[in-house]
C-alpha cells in the first residue's frame, strides 16, 4: 500500500509539474495583439514560404502567416492567409509580394502600396478580404528566363558563325596586315623625326626674332591707336563745341536769318523806293535831252526865249536891217 501510494504521489506531483511548466509555456508565448486576417491568391508557386513566416509592411514586421493552401474560387492557384497587426495601416492601395531572404530559400510576404488605387480580388468562401499579390522580380526572372536563354543561344550562334574556319583566316590576314601597317608608320614616324631635326630646327631658331618683331610693331599699333584714338577725342571735342548751345552752327544759323531778314527788308522797302528813284531818274535824264536837243537847234532860245526863231541870211523870209 505504502508503495502505491508513494507511486500516486509522485505521479500527482508530476502531473502537477507539467501543468505548470505548460501554463508556463503558454504565459511566456501568449500574443495579445490584435490582427486582422486577409488572404493572397497566387498564380506562381511559392516554394520557401510556410505557415509562421513573417509578413512585412515596407520592411517592418506587421505579422504571420497563418495557413497555406489552395484557392477553391481559381483552381491551380496558391491561397496563402495572412494575419496582419490592427495597427498597420492597410489600405486600397496596398497590395503584397513575395520576397526571399538571400540563399536561404525562404520566403515572406511584403506588404507596399502602390501609386494609385488598385481593385481587390472578390472575397472566397471563408469572406476574408483579399489583398491584390503582385508576381515577384524571381517571378518575373523566371517568366523572362526563356527569352534571355533564347537571346544567348542566338548571340552564340552569331559568333560561332563569325568564328568560322575562312573567318578565321581572314582575321589572321587583317592582324598580319595592321602588324605591316604599325611597322610602316614607325619608320614613317622615324623619318619625320629626323625631318624635323635637321630642317625645322633652324626655322624654330627664327620663331625668337619673329616675336619679337611681332611684339614691336604691335607696340607701334598701340601708339598709332592711342594717337588716334586722341585725334577722335580732339574731334569729337570739335564737334561737340560746333553743335552746342549758343556756338558755331548756332551763331551762324543766326547771322543767316539776320541776313534774310535784311535782304526780305530790302526786296520789301528799299527796290522798290529804288526803282521808283530810277524812274523819276529816266524822265529828268529824258527831258535834259529833249532841253539839249532844243539848245543846239536853236541856242537863242535860252536868251529870246521859245519863240520861232528869225530867218538867217539865205533863209526864205530874211530880211537885212
Amino acid at each position: 500500500m505504502e508503495n502505491k501510494a508513494h507511486a500516486l504521489a509522485a505521479g500527482a506531483f508530476l502531473l502537477v509539474v507539467s501543468a505548470l511548466l505548460a501554463g508556463l509555456a503558454l504565459w511566456l508565448t501568449r500574443d495579445s495583439t490584435r490582427y486582422h486576417l486577409y488572404e493572397l491568391s497566387s498564380k506562381e508557386s511559392v516554394s520557401g514560404l510556410q505557415p509562421q513566416a513573417s509578413v512585412r509592411y515596407k520592411g517592418v514586421a506587421v505579422g504571420k502567416v497563418e495557413a497555406i493552401g489552395f484557392d477553391p474560387l481559381v483552381p491551380g492557384n496558391v491561397l496563402i492567409r495572412i494575419a496582419v497587426n490592427a495597427d498597420a495601416p492597410i489600405r486600397p492601395t496596398t497590395f503584397a509580394v513575395l520576397g526571399y531572404q538571400g540563399v536561404t530559400g525562404l520566403a515572406h510576404v511584403l506588404l507596399d502600396d502602390a501609386g494609385k488605387e488598385l481593385t481587390p480580388p472578390p472575397s472566397g468562401p471563408s469572406g476574408l478580404p483579399r489583398l491584390p499579390l503582385e508576381p515577384s522580380s524571381l517571378s518575373k526572372l523566371a517568366e523572362q528566363g526563356p527569352a534571355v536563354v533564347a537571346q544567348v543561344q542566338e548571340a552564340a550562334e552569331r559568333v560561332n558563325a563569325l568564328l568560322n574556319a575562312d573567318n578565321q583566316a581572314e582575321f589572321a590576314r587583317l592582324l598580319t596586315n595592321i602588324g605591316n601597317a604599325a611597322d610602316q608608320l614607325a619608320r614613317l614616324g622615324q623619318r619625320l623625326d629626323n625631318t624635323v631635326k635637321l630642317r625645322l630646327d633652324p626655322a624654330l631658331a627664327a620663331v625668337p626674332a619673329l616675336v619679337q618683331d611681332a611684339r614691336d610693331t604691335l607696340q607701334v599699333l598701340q601708339q598709332s591707336g592711342a594717337s588716334a584714338t586722341e585725334a577722335a577725342q580732339g574731334v569729337r571735342t570739335a564737334t561737340e563745341r560746333l553743335y552746342a548751345p549758343g556756338g558755331t552752327l548756332a551763331q551762324v544759323e543766326q547771322s543767316t536769318q539776320a541776313l534774310a531778314t535784311a535782304a526780305n527788308k530790302m526786296n520789301d522797302e528799299t527796290l522798290p523806293r529804288v526803282n521808283r528813284a530810277s524812274d523819276a531818274t529816266t524822265r529828268t535824264a529824258r527831258r535834259f535831252g529833249s532841253l539839249a536837243e532844243g539848245l543846239g537847234e536853236n541856242p537863242q532860245s535860252l536868251l529870246y526865249g521859245s519863240g520861232a526863231s528869225q530867218p538867217g541870211p539865205g533863209e526864205p523870209g530874211f530880211v537885212s536891217p
